[in-house]
């Protein structure tokens, strides 16, 4: 069983970007544009590692970019962590998150429950990013990925104007 601690290292451990799916641009699936990257961290041996990300194409602050694992010490591939935008939604809860930028993490005590995801009730609403874009680099930066700017240029936008090098 993960600790919460060697979840965090796991999250923050460098890694850097093998690959994208699809090498150029992004994948339409209904209502959301669509990309995957896979990742090797540093020091190897310590799982998988996947990015996903997500961006409804009508409402744009809608989002989700997210780092799954599958550590050599869990027999499940694990989400670790998820950034979101606003859902574009009257909140439900009294924090307001479906209205806010907000980040997921899974913690020891939904892994010991048997959930590989993080749950939705557990969330930190955040001043971090306020657009997509700004998502994506602090997501890059706090889960230790140096080489994004191999796949996405920084001054564009992060799904159709990409330069691969």
């Amino acid at each position: 069983m993960l600790t919460d601690a060697q979840i965090q290292e796991l999250i923050a451990m460098p890694k850097r970007i093998l690959n994208k799916e699809p090498a150029n641009g992004h994948i339409e699936e209904g209502a959301q544009q669509r990309c995957n990257l896979t990742l090797a961290a540093n020091p190897p041996g310590n799982g998988e590692f996947e990015v996903f990300i997500r961006q409804n194409l009508e409402f744009v602050e809608n989002f989700s970019i997210g780092l799954h694992c599958k550590p050599s010490a869990h027999p499940r591939e694990i989400t670790l962590i998820r950034y979101n935008g606003p859902h574009g939604e009257v909140s439900r809860d009294p924090d307001g998150h479906y209205a806010a930028y907000h980040i997921h993490r899974i913690t020891q005590e939904e892994l010991a429950k048997g959930s590989v995801e993080p749950p939705e009730m557990r969330r930190e609403l955040t001043d971090r990013y306020n657009t997509f874009e700004e998502a994506l680099l602090v997501f890059f930066s706090d889960i230790g990925v140096s080489n994004y700017d191999k796949y996405f240029d920084k001054q564009r936008n992060f799904f159709n104007e990409h330069r691969i090098r």
